[in-house]
């Protein structure tokens, strides 16, 4: 439940507690709150027991974690019946991002394979990887638009 919490964090809230309940007061309010969190926690799996006798049998194996869009999407991509592995393996996201730069640089995509024809240099790029050891090549001075320091 609190994972994130460093010890530090720990004792930080400790010697608060103990300043604002003081030491005599301190044992009854964390029964207090332990039994609230105990109450909260009955209601929520009441609610939940409630909801699935009322969606009935064919959603007995519903799980409300499948309610959040990441853990769905992880859930369906796991699922053999639809395909999707098939679809994402012949998908390559790195070489279609690297012709896309390319594309935006002005730059002529390099062959893919050693062997490629000169005709097949547009659609290949180098090996799905952008250099970024290049700088694109800039205009010489002459050929840059004004600068303009009111603009600015």
């Amino acid at each position: 439940m609190f994972n994130d919490i460093g010890p530090l964090e720990l004792v930080t809230l400790i010697v608060l507690a103990v300043l604002v309940f003081g030491p005599d007061k301190l044992p009854k309010v964390i029964q207090d709150v332990t039994r609230t969190i105990r109450k909260i926690r009955d209601f929520s799996d009441s609610a939940k027991q409630d909801i699935r006798q009322e969606l009935g049998p064919e959603f007995k194996d519903f799980e409300f974690e499948d309610l959040n869009p990441k853990t769905f999407i992880r859930k369906q991509l796991d699922n053999e019946d639809l395909g999707l592995k098939d679809i994402r393996s012949g998908f390559d996201l790195k070489k279609e991002m690297a012709e896309v730069t390319d594309a935006v640089h002005g730059r002529d995509a390099e062959p893919a394979t050693p062997s490629a024809s000169p005709s097949s240099s547009s659609s290949g790029s180098s090996g799905g990887r952008v250099d970024m050891s290049k700088k694109p090549e800039r205009p010489a001075a002459e050929e840059r638009p004004p600068f303009d320091m009111d603009a600015t």
